[in-house]
């Protein structure tokens, strides 16, 4: 039933008069401050990739003083499909779902639904009692994870990433993000002890899956219905969802892997559209499918302060809060551990669902101090720039990418710039 009626709500906004006013509005390089010839360049970098057998196809946007400045396309579909990749083609968007339902939750936060400081277990009482295992193989009662640490990866969760890990075995062994909602999984990953202590590390994890079901307990909605009602209607985000729909399925590409041993791009199964298929298990992790259109109007709003066309989603204020660097904040001692973007030792830090960029300098890549930013598994990434005004979006699919797209993509972008 839930499933049908998050369909139906799709549906009738599928056919409402938003989708007539969801692109933004384009303008001329030139009275952006950016150059049309440079802009040239972001397209030089997207075939080369294309012709070198890199990914199969790009789409990447340009938006700056909120007029659209570069749309483009570039490639096929997949490397088994060569029809040409379209502007409107469908995106696993993975990690880059977890800024949406950050925002999700700073919406109940202005509502006076919690504070930073509240313990998670106030809302999600299945994660009351957690242990942390520590190295001696001994298992320790966990301090109580706050809200902060819970928007900021230091709450002490893992993903399971590495088998040879002890707490990421269990967490392969328990597949907590394989339950059937979102109540069976923190079901299950509340029989699982954190890889750290809380607040004492930044650590990639499930974290915002926990974040989507404070959302749906506070609210009293399902999580899918809620992004739906209070950010895709309001936004024109026509194209975003957990479950693609049927008469929407020929949009959506096919996933990739570089296959090392063969040094060619390969597709994935068939699992890899079919688990985006009548989905009951709502990530807001990393389950959603968007447009770069889409998700540029997403960037958008962030970029103006919490609004789009009309339509206020956050607090100006808010946006500030979300943009902070809270890492010293969150974390008690010992470092930020794994860095949140590149793996460069400093630069970064991360915000209420953001990576930001605190020192251009360290880290390494032509930008701005204040941009916040991520990123999900088959490549894809924006950034909102403050400081200059813009936001851009590259969407690909391939699992794991090997290349520096991302940092190519954001050399493209800045080295346009050349006026206000």
């Amino acid at each position: 039933m839930q499933r049908r009626i998050f369909l139906v709500l799709a549906m009738l906004f599928a056919m409402s008069p938003a989708v007539h006013a969801r692109d933004l509005e384009a303008s001329n390089a030139a009275k952006a401050g950016m150059s049309a010839e440079r802009l040239e360049r972001i397209n030089e970098m997207s075939r080369r990739y294309v012709d070198q057998g890199r990914i199969a196809g790009i789409v990447t946007m340009v938006a700056r003083h909120g007029k659209l400045v570069h749309f483009e396309v570039a490639g096929n579909r997949g490397v088994d499909d060569d029809r040409p990749l379209k502007k409107d083609d469908l995106f696993r968007i993975y990690s880059m779902t977890k800024p949406i339902t950050a925002v999700a939750l700073m919406q109940l936060y202005e509502q006076g639904r919690f504070h930073l400081s509240d313990p998670i277990s106030k809302f999600v009482p299945e994660l009351a009692e957690l242990e942390v295992l520590k190295e001696d193989g001994t298992f320790e009662p966990a301090a109580p994870i706050t809200m902060q640490q819970l928007l900021t990866h230091t709450a002490g969760f893992s993903y399971g990433f590495n088998p040879a890990d002890p707490v990421d075995k269990l967490y392969r062994e328990q597949a907590a993000l394989g339950a059937k909602d979102l109540n069976e999984f923190v079901e299950r990953l509340g029989k699982l002890p954190l890889k750290y202590a809380p607040g004492t590390r930044w650590h990639y994890s499930v974290a915002v899956d926990v974040t989507g079901l404070i959302v749906e307990r506070l609210s009293g909605v399902p999580f899918d219905q809620y992004l739906v009602e209070n950010l895709f209607k309001p936004l024109g985000m026509v194209d975003t969802f957990f479950s693609v729909p049927d008469a929407k399925l020929d949009r959506f590409l096919p996933n990739h892997y570089w296959d090392a041993k063969a040094t060619r791009l390969s597709t994935m199964g068939p699992e890899s559209v079919s688990s985006f298929q009548n989905v009951t298990m709502f990530s807001g992790g990393g389950g959603l499918v968007s447009t770069a259109m889409d998700y540029l109007r997403f960037a958008q709003m962030l970029l103006n302060g919490g609004s789009l066309d009309g339509n206020r989603i956050l607090s100006p204020r808010t946006i500030d809060l979300m943009t902070l660097n809270h890492l010293p904040a969150s974390i008690n001692g010992g470092g930020s551990g794994e860095n949140p973007l590149t793996g460069r030792n400093q630069g970064f830090g991360f915000g209420l669902g953001f990576g930001l960029v605190t020192d251009e300098a360290a880290s390494g890549v032509l930008g701005s101090v204040g941009e916040y930013n991520w990123g999900g598994a088959a490549g894809t990434v924006f950034w909102v720039d403050p400081q200059q005004d813009f936001v851009a979006v590259a969407m690909i699919q391939l699992m794991g990418s090997p290349w520096p797209l991302r940092s190519d993509f954001k050399v493209a972008v800045n080295q346009a710039i050349v006026g206000e």
